[in-house]
């Protein structure tokens, strides 16, 4: 344990002693009557405080970027104790300890790391202000002396934490990421050329100072997660790049960051921190009420986001993916600008989502389903289609795009219930084929395509009654069923909805 961690360990060890001696001190006739019996369940408490603290990360201050990320911790340590605490008082039939002691402990704790939390960044903050002035001072007097010509000087007093570094500085590179990371970035472009750009920035002020279609490779160290607004800062790398420009990044996805937890953490304690883990910050993301409230606190920094997410969210601003490698825990990627972004302000974020479909005539109609897939993977369809062959049933091999409770909800049918509000609405028959994605819909021959429009999709497609196995099969199973309805609409309907109920609920046929 380094010599800092150990002293905020120490430091908040005393803060919460002091604290528990504070209010003995205000109980009457505490010190000689509640001291003695609070002792010992107090030193089980202090050491479900550090142990707590130790598990999320709440002492290494020095590794926290901005205030936000300092308080963090303390909130979810802090939360986790309040409801480790609620839960025994609520369990346990006698409960003859002070109210007023437990919890005016724990809040006298909370509110003195949070102003020391307050003191500690603007401390740190203000010594940096202090070691750009003096750099900026001493410029100046090397400028004046003849020492330094101004182009040089502009150089040095631009240099920020976030800004670009040179591309030519090998051991700014390694220093940052690492030799690994350097490896896989020298193997995809060439750093040496003066036309990479190599940057370690959330912002997308420091790519757009850039001059527009200078940078034949853009190279951004920090991650993905920090990133506030992610399609901006895509759309903002895509607007300074020419045609099929690479852009080099890393995210921490869902899959690595789980690992990374249950590694670092010992069992049990391991999966109680993923799971409050997993709540915050990938369920309070998306529901309306705890939206607001998660972003406050993060305000965006160390975001979950799974890698159908972060890749799809490539494709949406321009790009189309090269290459990917793990390295340590993130995953690097190699992306290529191929076309102008989307701009889609309307993304499939929620847990209720309209995708776009081939209705009758060729119109687009909007199916409601409900969510599956990870956000964005709709844009990565051409991708996974050429990464993977087609599995029995005409379904992706190995799609990642596909969440664990997506997974579930298909094998129950719910993600279906929703397409029941387009049979309302008349967009959908009840018996019909099934309505495609326009990346899906173009595998299919221009006799089959042509046929399909000529008619509206349905929600029970031909596929439960005849099960073919490949796209051939369910191509020659729809131009079968749709001969057959043009000749004899209602008797053909009839005929393959008895036979697809039957298979559905005998045979307990499945479309994955």
């Amino acid at each position: 344990m380094r010599r800092r961690t150990l002293a905020y360990f120490i430091i908040d060890i005393l803060i919460v002693t002091v604290a528990f001696l504070i209010f003995i001190w205000i109980k009457p006739a505490s010190r000689r009557l509640y001291l003695p019996n609070y002792l010992p369940y107090f030193l089980f408490f202090l050491a479900l405080w550090v142990l707590v603290s130790i598990s999320i990360d709440k002492y290494r201050l020095h590794k926290k970027q901005s205030l936000r990320d300092l308080l963090f911790p303390i909130l979810v340590g802090d939360f986790i104790i309040f409801s480790a605490v609620v839960f025994l008082i609520a369990f346990l039939q006698h409960f003859d300890y002070s109210r007023m002691i437990v919890f005016g402990t724990m809040g006298l704790s909370f509110l003195t790391e949070v102003f020391f939390a307050y003191v500690y960044y603007y401390n740190r903050k203000l010594s940096r202000d202090a070691e750009h002035f003096d750099t900026f001072a001493q410029t100046l007097i090397k400028v004046k002396a003849g020492l330094l010509d101004q182009e040089e000087a502009g150089i040095i007093l631009a240099e920020k934490p976030e800004g670009a570094v040179p591309p030519l500085n090998r051991d700014l590179v390694i220093r940052e990421a690492g030799e690994d990371v350097f490896r896989f970035i020298k193997k995809n472009i060439d750093l040496e050329h003066q036309r990479t750009l190599v940057v370690s920035t959330t912002t997308s002020f420091n790519i757009l100072s850039q001059p527009e279609g200078y940078f034949k490779a853009i190279v951004n160290l920090r991650d993905v997660n920090d990133i506030k607004r992610i399609n901006r800062f895509f759309e903002s790398v895509n607007s300074r790049l020419p045609q099929y420009g690479l852009y080099i990044n890393c995210v921490e996805t869902n899959q690595i960051r789980k690992q990374r937890i249950l590694r670092k953490y010992p069992p049990v304690l391991n999966r109680i921190y993923y799971f409050f883990h997993f709540l915050f910050m990938r369920v309070f993301p998306k529901l309306p009420y705890t939206k607001k409230f998660y972003f406050w606190v993060t305000n965006g920094y160390n975001r979950s986001i799974s890698k159908a997410e972060a890749f799809g969210r490539l494709y949406s601003c321009g790009f189309e993916l090269i290459s990917s490698e793990q390295i340590g825990d993130k995953l690097y990627f190699v992306a290529r600008k191929i076309q102008e972004p989307s701009f889609d302000y309307h993304p499939t974020y929620g847990p209720l989502i309209k995708l776009k479909r081939v209705g009758k005539q060729g119109k687009i109609i909007y199916v409601y389903k409900m969510r599956t897939m990870h956000p964005y993977s709709e844009y990565l369809q051409d991708y996974i289609y050429k990464l993977n062959d087609l599995e029995t049933g005409g379904k992706f091999r190995d799609d990642f795009r596909v969440s664990t409770t997506g997974r579930i909800m298909r094998k129950l049918w719910i993600d279906e219930l929703p397409m029941l509000i387009n049979l309302f609405r008349g967009d959908l028959k009840l018996v019909g084929i099934r309505p495609l994605s326009t990346q899906y819909f173009e595998l299919y021959t221009d006799e089959l395509k042509a046929k399909r429009t000529r008619t509206k999709p349905g929600l029970i497609p031909p596929f439960y009654a005849d099960l073919p196995k490949t796209l051939e099969e369910i191509q020659d199973s729809e131009n079968k069923y749709l001969d057959e309805y043009f000749r004899h609409p209602f008797l053909t309907d009839w005929r393959y909805f008895r036979k697809a109920v039957y298979n559905i609920v005998v045979m307990r046929a499945r479309s994955n």
